[in-house]
């Protein structure tokens, strides 16, 4: 057994942390502040406070207002030159896990030459190192999805050959400062309260099934797994239930850190194949769709009996004893979220671009497959896409 422990940020966690912000002592004198394209952070008021902060710290800014729910290559391309026009010498990523993402590719775009596709690692990235140091980030989390905000990986979207990648990985990547403020998430939709949700699941869920468990991991995954089963349908079902906010922010994170301290499987390298495709299909939403197959496909197998009991006790089923106890614990959460019958071909998906999206999970993304409890085969994955098809 072998793990690392090395995670640097700094995290300000709890209602009210927004507060502290222009308390802190900031990387830098002119911040990149990015946001998404849309228009929560300022009609909730989250932008301008922020503003008030930096300034109250000294630190004057510019905003970047572009980004997208799958940030694209050409976003963060443009976002780095608007970076180096600016002279901003740090970033502060306000929104979900899109901006966060977005800021770790920014960020190393920023500082050094050349196409973002030059430094990343898997299909048809170059993967060289980077020159120079990327710009230090502050993470500002709003939503409850990711675990961005605690770790040095960034999932980004070439739309040229239509590959969604998960890039970073060198220690100057990990925000320097993340704020974990439930207050901020008081106002996603139920919809996609759910979604950003039961991403946090899944990460947790993926890394307590995967080969690289450890107990370092399975202690941060099967504490994330408790508290989202037992928090997200509150959360989802009363926004205003700051409590549970609180317990899904906290899940989160942590579910930041079981990435951190072992890995995902090729579940998300399932699910980034078909968002590569399908642009506006929400990343949580996808991995909903094909869970319970994937799932299933491992249970069937064998692959780790012991974890998937344990997995269904920490949703719920004290009595769990049978492996297939853990999907009856899924269905009945996504049922209780509202999320049990998403449709692929809601979004476009259509069968005929199964064995194309297995293709593009394996070379995009395969290292994930390395992961997994058993190997799964091109087959197995156009399987699962086949079962999950509605």
């Amino acid at each position: 057994m072998t793990f690392t422990v090395d995670v640097p940020t700094k995290v300000l966690f709890g209602a009210g942390q927004l507060n502290e912000l222009g308390k802190q002592s900031l990387p830098g004198k002119k911040a990149l502040l990015l946001i998404s394209n849309g228009k929560s952070t300022k009609a909730n008021g989250y932008l301008e406070r922020t503003e008030q902060q930096l300034s109250q710290a000294g630190v004057e800014y510019a905003i970047f207002a572009e980004i997208e729910p799958n940030p694209l290559k050409s976003t963060v391309m443009r976002g780095a030159a608007f970076a180096r026009e600016n002279g901003c010498d740090f970033i502060v990523a306000l929104g979900g896990g899109s901006v966060m993402d977005a800021s770790k590719a920014i960020a190393t775009m920023a500082t050094n030459d050349g196409d973002l596709w030059d430094y990343v690692g898997g299909g048809t990235g170059k993967g060289l190192p980077f020159p120079k140091a990327p710009l230090p980030i502050v993470a500002i989390t709003t939503t409850a999805g990711t675990g961005s905000e605690v770790d040095q990986w960034g999932v980004i979207t070439n739309e040229e050959t239509n590959e969604k990648i998960g890039f970073g990985g060198p220690d100057s990547l990990f925000p320097v400062l993340a704020i974990v403020d439930p207050e901020l998430m008081l106002t996603v939709p139920p919809q996609y309260t759910a979604y950003q949700g039961f991403d946090a699941l899944f990460h947790s869920l993926e890394v307590y099934i995967s080969k690289y468990a450890n107990l370092m991991s399975d202690m941060v995954a099967i504490t994330s797994i408790r508290h989202i089963a037992e928090s997200l349908p509150q959360a989802v079902n009363n926004g205003a239930d700051l409590q549970a906010r609180e317990k899904m922010a906290f899940a989160n994170t942590i579910s930041g850190y079981a990435m951190d301290f072992g890995s995902c499987t090729s579940e998300h390298s399932l699910e980034h194949a078909m968002s590569a495709y399908h642009q506006q299909l929400p990343h949580g939403a996808g991995l909903i769709m094909i869970s319970k197959a994937y799932f299933t496909h491992f249970v069937e197998a064998h692959a780790c009996d012991d974890r998937f009991i344990e997995m269904a006790k920490a949703m719920g089923m004290p009595e769990a004893k049978e492996p297939m106890d853990f999907i009856t614990a899924l269905a009945k959460l996504q049922e209780a979220c509202g999320v049990a019958e998403l449709k692929m071909s809601d979004y476009g998906i259509k069968p005929e671009e199964f064995v194309t999206l297995a293709r593009n999970a394996k070379e995009t993304m395969g290292g994930l497959f390395t992961a997994d409890p058993v190997p799964l085969s091109e087959e197995d994955c156009v399987k699962i896409y086949q079962q999950s098809y509605k």
